[in-house]
């Protein structure tokens, strides 16, 4: 029994000394004398049976947040506050095994309203937009990092109500994208458009989305995001848009025109829609080498002219939309020229009375074609050279145009010279006059359409 006391008696002045070392480091807080501060709680630590003391931890993460907040020490000490969270992680770790009752436990934080915390998650914070206004996003998005750590903690904690710290977030995906790691960049937007959270200049948050995972081949991720960014912004025509294209790189052709019939329903009006289904299903149906064409060309292709010429009922004046008709009706006539030239003597045998009536059927109805076709590639014409300046892809078709006006007059006079000369033959002087003046005529058109051409680049 004497023993014990004993130890206990001796005991009792190590306990002193120690509660001594900890107030003397409090106080040196208090007084704002950092540097001895730290010394003393650092001394205090270092001995290990202190290092069950939950006190001496957060009064070493108060001292830390000090030091890291002081303009003159914190270079000195470049991770304290790291260390300040690490301390008051310590500190809540012994709380919890100190204590069973979550509400008696972590009293000297509760007392002081987290601020220890608070201070590190708002240091943190500068830090980032400090380095973000430099153009550092490397260590913009480090200091992010470290500020949503802090803030995750506090909410597993049940310190904080809110679940997602929007903004923190949103920076630290802008920074990670600056910084070019988009891989990151999309965890954190991520986090925003789970939550379907919606804020100025938010739309472009979930397009991104979206598209980096189409870009990942991850369908089901881009079609996710794609399918938010409409439910948080349903006027945004992007979505649509999107799927589309997500459905032509990515899903099969009847997946794809199955889309376009959905979205049609949905956009009647909309000329664009009309056109870019018209696209694909011509690009599907038509080949110029027709033996590679499906065995359901001709309804393609019939559906295809359909569809441009709705477009061109609400957009008459659609440079892309006239082209396109006037190209689908030029190939049915270049189908017929195919069909006509087939036809030709075999061994030796010239053709037959049928034959050359069958060749001039055909010649006809080629002729007949091209002018159907014409009347859109002027319509181009007309449209784009009114306008002036124009961009790369518009020169582009107003060019197309222009060389297909040349080749369709081209032929024409190549017929007609062709009718010359038979008429000649037959010393038919009237004939030969009404021809050669129509192939004037549309020499001097073929001269102006080559014209035009040759000036694009120089007048556009």
């Amino acid at each position: 029994m004497k023993k014990v006391l004993l130890l206990a008696l001796l005991a009792a002045p190590g306990l002193g000394l120690y509660a001594q070392k900890l107030d003397k480091a409090k106080d040196y807080l208090t007084k704002k004398k950092l540097t001895e501060a730290k010394t003393e709680i650092d001394n205090v630590l270092n001995i290990e049976k202190n290092q069950s003391n939950p006190e001496a931890w957060y009064t070493k993460s108060k001292i830390y947040v000090a030091v890291a907040n002081d303009s003159t020490l914190r270079g000195s000490v470049p991770d304290a506050r790291e260390t300040a969270f690490e301390s008051l992680k310590k500190y809540m770790s012994l709380e919890e095994a100190r204590e069973k009752d979550s509400t008696k436990r972590n009293v000297l934080l509760t007392m002081d309203n987290s601020q220890p915390l608070l201070d590190m998650y708002s240091g943190y914070s500068s830090a980032g937009a400090t380095f973000y206004n430099a153009g550092n996003f490397n260590e913009a998005l480090n200091n992010f990092k470290k500020c949503l750590g802090i803030f995750e903690f506090m909410a597993s904690k049940k310190l904080t109500s809110l679940q997602l710290d929007t903004t923190t977030t949103l920076y630290a995906g802008i920074s990670a994208e600056k910084a070019s790691k988009p891989d990151e960049a999309a965890v954190f937007y991520g986090k925003i458009a789970d939550q379907k959270a919606k804020g100025e200049g938010f739309a472009e948050l979930y397009k991104w989305l979206a598209d980096y995972y189409r870009q990942k081949n991850d369908v089901e991720k881009a079609k996710k995001y794609a399918q938010y960014g409409r439910e948080v912004y349903p006027g945004d025509a992007f979505w649509t848009g999107f799927e589309l294209e997500l459905m032509r790189e990515k899903g099969t052709k009847d997946e794809l025109f199955k889309k376009y019939d959905q979205v049609l329903q949905e956009n009647p009006n909309n000329h664009l829609f009309l056109f870019n289904y018209a696209v694909e299903v011509y690009q599907e149906g038509y080949n110029q080498d027709a033996t590679k064409r499906p065995a359901n060309s001709k309804e393609l292709i019939a559906k295809a002219t359909d569809l441009i010429k709705k477009c061109l009922a609400i957009e008459p004046k659609y440079p892309n939309g006239n082209m396109v008709l006037g190209q689908i009706i030029y190939n049915e006539g270049v189908d017929i020229n195919n069909e006509n030239k087939a036809i030709r003597p075999q061994g030796g045998v010239k053709l037959t009375p049928e034959q050359l009536k069958k060749k001039e059927e055909l010649r006809s109805a080629v002729v007949a074609k091209f002018d159907e076709a014409a009347p859109y590639f002027e319509n181009v014409a007309n449209t784009l050279e009114a306008q002036g300046k124009l961009k790369m892809d518009e020169k582009d078709i107003l060019k197309n145009s222009l060389d297909l006006l040349i080749t369709i007059n081209e032929e024409k006079v190549a017929q007609l010279e062709t009718k010359k000369n038979a008429a000649e033959a037959k010393k038919n002087a009237a004939e030969v006059k009404t021809l050669d003046e129509a192939i004037k005529k549309l020499q001097d058109k073929t001269n102006d359409f080559t014209e035009k051409f040759n000036n694009v680049d120089r007048k556009h």
